[in-house]
């Protein structure tokens, strides 16, 4: 009882950081799943593009926005240490980050070609896949800059304003969004797809926008000078958010490409098949915000509590997010589990797009326990500024026993054991890549944070 009642502190404080972010993120599913379900709404062929183009963007995106996350506890440790006078110019040499990361990134979208000679797709969805893609670009040096921005309110604890921007980008994304598809606005005919790639490169630039009024017209950031004093390229601070971020954007790389290039890989199977996996995929990708949330606030209160010279404090929080986090997502996907049939139905008015999406849901509820605890696990260790080996784990995971497993038993199963399994074989993978890094994760955790305590003895 001793035990419980001194983690409920530190439960709320994690509560507290991570309702505004989880808000905030849902909503930006919100933006994405409403682009399905309108695509998919338009036409099959559309959904199907916009499938692949925007597991191509969000790819990339999760690997700039990865490296971008190192700001983040970076400022937390800052925090925990009194450091005030740092924190700005840490701000600032991540935006200079943001800016150099953009280029290549906006690049490769407008130039996409090994990727799609890579997969077997037809030249109609390939175009669509191709425009959207070309579109979308634009509005990433937005998303990179504003995710520094979101990266340094969450180190700060200041969590509400992320959820009060994404809130309204997402009322303006929705209605644009349906306009600009179904050819709605005076003078423009249907733009199918890619008119969820306009709608979203407007959205991102409101977004910086408003995060910057917010940050300048707001006293109680005055004190950081985020914009005051500006400081020029710094090659040192810039290096260490390297060093920690390059491993911490990998790793976004390969847990989101995971799921999303299966979206390529399965092509050859058909547009019925890849617009199937993309609403399971959205399903999936929005109950995973739930522990998603949790980690960013565990991962800043594990900083801040480092930088503290506190590690029994930061061993707390990370067992306490990890806690809080399985036992939500497990009562989350029971729920989605149950309603499956209506949540697919709502997506897509083709039966057969429906009715294999509903088969494949089983296997989003059979790996969130073990999700859960290895983001949260994840997202603890980079509080500890550890960043390479978790890398290791995650590609190990999730490509190795995940996205290749998936393929061989999409494909190919197990000889006389079991055929291929077609799209599930990559589910069924999924769920032992979250097995095999949820034990791994575990364990690194244990250990990193009975190490430190001994550190923090030993030198106090």
């Amino acid at each position: 009882m001793p035990q419980h009642a001194s983690r409920l502190p530190v439960a709320r404080r994690i509560i507290d950081l991570a309702w505004p972010v989880l808000i905030a993120q849902l909503s930006s599913m919100t933006q994405m799943v409403s682009d399905t379900v309108l695509t998919g709404r338009y036409s099959t062929t559309d959904l199907a593009a916009v499938a692949i183009g925007s597991g191509i963007y969000i790819s990339i995106v999760m690997l700039m926005v990865g490296i971008l996350q190192a700001v983040a506890p970076t400022v937390a440790h800052h925090v925990g240490a009194g450091r005030r006078a740092e924190i700005g110019p840490a701000v600032q040499q991540g935006f200079w980050l943001a800016l150099a990361l953009a280029i290549p990134a906006v690049l490769f979208l407008r130039h996409p070609d090994w990727l799609m000679r890579a997969s077997e797709i037809s030249p109609v969805v390939e175009d669509g896949a191709r425009q959207y893609l070309a579109t979308i670009a634009w509005g990433l040096p937005a998303v990179l800059l504003y995710r520094t921005f979101y990266a340094f309110t969450n180190a700060v604890g200041r969590t509400r304003v992320l959820m009060v921007i994404s809130l309204a980008t997402t009322a303006v994304h929705i209605p644009l969004s349906w306009s600009l598809i179904n050819g709605k606005l005076p003078g423009l005919p249907p733009l199918g797809g890619q008119g969820c790639a306009i709608s979203t490169v407007v959205i991102c630039w409101l977004a910086l926008l408003a995060a910057s009024l917010h940050v300048a017209g707001n006293d109680t950031y005055a004190p950081y000078r985020i914009f005051s004093n500006w400081t020029r390229p710094r090659a040192r601070a810039i290096g260490e958010l390297l060093r920690l971020g390059l491993p911490m954007g990998f790793s976004s790389f390969v847990e989101i490409t995971a799921f999303t290039l299966i979206a390529l890989l399965v092509a050859r199977l058909g547009a019925t098949v890849v617009a199937s996996h993309r609403i399971v995929g959205n399903l999936a990708a929005l109950i995973y915000m739930l522990p998603l949330a949790v980690a960013i606030a565990t991962l800043v209160l594990v900083g801040q509590a480092l930088g503290a010279r506190n590690g029994p404090g930061a061993r707390h929080a990370a067992l306490t997010g990890i806690a809080l986090a399985t036992g939500l997502s497990t009562l989350i996907s029971a729920i989605a589990w149950l309603a499956r049939e209506p949540i697919m139905t709502a997506y897509t008015a083709d039966p057969a797009v429906s009715g294999l999406a509903a088969s494949l849901a089983i296997y989003i509820c059979l790996y969130q326990f073990f999700d859960a605890i290895q983001t949260v696990a994840a997202h603890a260790l980079r509080g500890y500024k550890i960043t390479f080996g978790p890398m290791l784990v995650h590609t190990l995971c999730f490509w190795g026993i995940g996205l290749a497993g998936g393929y061989g038993l999409a494909y190919h199963g197990l000889g006389s054991w079991l055929p291929p399994q077609g799209v599930a074989g990559f589910w069924q993978s999924s769920v032992l890549s979250n097995i095999a890094a949820a034990l791994a994760f575990g364990t690194y955790l244990h250990l990193v944070s009975r190490d430190d305590d001994r550190r923090l003895v030993t030198s106090g």
